[in-house]
C-alpha cells in the first residue's frame, strides 16, 4: 500500500527550522511518532503564512481546515537536540479539501527523518462543509505543485 502513495515535494516549498526538545521524546531518547504531526502542522502553518494567507484570516473568514487524513512513512530516528528542517508544500486543491506533503530532515546530514501528508477539509464554524472563497483559491492554485 504504501508504494502507492505519493509524497513528493515541488516547488514552490517552504522549510522552517526546529530544535528537537526532551519533551519531544520518549522512553528510548527519540521523538515520539505522534509528535511529527506537530511538526507537519508547524511546516503547513508556516507555509501559509508565509506564502499564500495566514490560516488566522481564513479563520476570521468563517473557515477551518481541519485534518481529515493523514500518512506518515518512519525512516530514520530525530533525537533530543536535533535541529530538523520541515520541508513542506501544497500537493492538492480543490474548493472543499487541501492536501500537504512534508519532509522532515536532520538539518545537519540532511537525511530523510519522515515523509508523509495532511489532508484537509474545508467547514464553516458549524461544522459542515463550506467552499473556500474565490479570492482564497485564486491565491492558493498558483501554490499547488
Amino acid at each position: 500500500m504504501a508504494a502507492t502513495i505519493s509524497m513528493v515535494l515541488g516547488e514552490p516549498m517552504h522549510e522552517v527550522q526546529t530544535r528537537i526538545l526532551y519533551g519531544d521524546t520518549d522512553a528510548g531518547g527519540v521523538v515520539y511518532n505522534a509528535n511529527y504531526l506537530r511538526f507537519f502542522e508547524m511546516g503547513r502553518t508556516e507555509f501559509m503564512r508565509n506564502l499564500a494567507s495566514p490560516y488566522k484570516e481564513l479563520e476570521e473568514q468563517g473557515f477551518i481546515v481541519p485534518v481529515v487524513e493523514s500518512y506518515l512513512r518512519y525512516k530514520a530516528p530525530a533525537r533530543y537536540d536535533d535541529l530538523i528542517t520541515i520541508k513542506t508544500c501544497l500537493a492538492g486543491l480543490t474548493p472543499l479539501t487541501l492536501r500537504f506533503h512534508c519532509h522532515i530532515v536532520h538539518s545537519e546530514t540532511n537525511r530523510l527523518l519522515v515523509k508523509g501528508f495532511t489532508g484537509h477539509a474545508s467547514i464553516n464554524h458549524s461544522g459542515k462543509l463550506a467552499k473556500l472563497p474565490a479570492d482564497i483559491m485564486a491565491g492558493l492554485q498558483p501554490l499547488v505543485i
